[in-house]
């Protein structure tokens, strides 16, 4: 939808749909206040435009606070959240000829996404197991979550372990899934860690499903192919669905689109300048942000300030001797983009760059042979538009964990790349499931046959 539409797209967009959505919900103007999920006023007015930018256009966004939702350091775009009025005074001040609309009105698609609340896979006699595909139908809240894990744990007890390793900074237990395959021919010290994380981003929930849904798709494999059991016992798999719970609760609750963690930062208030990106805030090329703290991308005043970031890498301190961390794979969301270190500068090649990018393409290529989708592969950096404000790349997992730890580390982007940014529809949640799925069996292999020759 280019801009000389944009307008027209505002009209209509802000007149009620009497007919049934494709989700079979109507227009939340429709539906009683009290049963929104959150309150959709915040958004009302407001839509997504996808724009060309230079450095010029990228400073000011940022210095006037504009909501930021992701960059394309490759195809130079950026997709913003704004409404009719600060659309008009972008436009006179930067040529828009090229931008277009991606979500026309932002509070229906936040108010589509939220699960129905009549649907309650754990309610007693509900024909739900712990395998049932039935989860993933759905976006789940921290709560379900937690539930589906504690079933896991108690169907699979031979496998699957809950660790709570602390409690995060409003108190929620901070939980750490333990998938080992036993086997006495396998000693564990010579166990290979894989550790696969989602949630950094409290409104990237698509990652998180698809976390959940690794764990899944590892459990049907083993139980369909009992005979994989020695080569799935050569890994040791870390899974931390969620590392932001505080976040997450809070885009559940209050803001479906809040990114940091919920601390209270110094300079902030009670309200919306709380919080620290906690990608970054890790002590690898930690830089502090030169913008205020109310940024969605505040890096905090030291590294390691974020809370549940602290809890993380002390339990990794602990465990160093009993996981020899492998491979890293970071779950975000949106663009579908395989990206790997560093993010901190271009300049500074990986240790085993052509081995990265081989290892990664393998990755993309069983993605799109899965259901056809793909995923690009870059450096990280270029991600980042290092060459307009190099503090964007300071301070990520990524490189941390690659520089100290993992001999394999990537950030997988998930989708989608068009007109859905954070707001990826439920029906999605398997079939981006099952293309992960997919490029993690890869990875695994990898690492456990030619991956050996190339680890440090």
């Amino acid at each position: 939808m280019k801009l000389n539409c944009i307008f027209a797209a505002l009209a209509a967009a802000s007149q009620i749909r009497l007919m049934p959505l494709p989700h079979d919900k109507f227009h939340y103007k429709l539906v009683p206040q009290a049963d929104h999920p959150v309150n959709l006023a915040q958004y009302e007015n407001d839509f997504v435009v996808r724009m060309p930018y230079s450095s010029s256009s990228l400073e000011y966004l940022r210095s006037q606070d504009y909501k930021i939702w992701a960059r394309n350091g490759h195809r130079k775009t950026l997709d913003v959240q704004l409404d009719a009025g600060r659309l008009a005074q972008l436009g006179s001040l930067f040529d828009l000829s090229k931008a277009e609309v991606i979500i026309p009105d932002l509070a229906q698609a936040v108010y589509e996404l939220y699960p129905d609340k009549k649907e309650d896979v754990f309610a007693e006699g509900a024909d739900f197991h712990a395998t049932s595909e039935v989860f993933f139908k759905d976006y789940r809240n921290l709560e379900d979550i937690h539930q589906w894990l504690h079933l896991l744990q108690e169907t699979y007890p031979e496998l699957i372990s809950l660790e709570t390793i602390g409690r995060t900074y409003e108190d929620r237990p901070f939980r750490v899934v333990h998938l080992s395959v036993k086997d006495d021919d396998v000693n564990h010290e010579e166990k290979k860690t894989i550790v696969i994380t989602g949630g950094v981003h409290a409104r990237e929930w698509i990652s998180v499903s698809t976390v959940l849904y690794s764990v899944y798709a590892m459990l049907r494999h083993w139980e369909q192919n009992p005979h994989d059991s020695k080569t799935l016992a050569q890994l040791d798999f870390l899974f931390i669905p969620v590392l932001n719970p505080d976040g997450y609760v809070y885009s559940w609750e209050t803001d479906r689109l809040w990114r940091k963690n919920r601390q209270p930062v110094e300079g902030g208030d009670e309200g919306q300048c709380r919080g620290v990106d906690i990608d970054h805030s890790f002590d690898y090329h930690w830089t502090p942000s030169s913008e205020s703290v109310c940024s969605e991308e505040y890096a905090g005043k030291a590294p390691f300030e974020a809370h549940e970031l602290r809890i993380w890498d002390e339990y990794l301190n602990r465990t160093n001797e009993a996981h020899h961390i492998h491979g890293y794979v970071d779950l975000h969301s949106y663009d579908q983009e395989i990206l790997y270190p560093y993010v901190y500068l271009c300049e500074h090649l990986p240790r085993d760059e052509e081995n990265l990018i081989e290892l990664a393409y393998g990755i993309s290529k069983s993605i799109r042979w899965t259901l056809g989708k793909y995923y690009a592969v870059l450096p990280a950096c270029l991600d980042r538009d290092l060459d307009l404000l190099p503090e964007l790349g300071a301070g990520t997992a990524l490189d941390y964990m690659y520089h100290q730890r993992a001999y394999w580390a990537y950030q997988l982007k998930l989708r989608d790349s068009g007109s859905h940014g954070f707001l990826l529809p439920k029906k999605y949640i398997e079939p981006v499931g099952e293309e992960i799925a997919a490029g993690l069996k890869y990875f695994c292999k990898f690492i456990l046959t030619s991956g050996e020759a190339f680890a440090r």
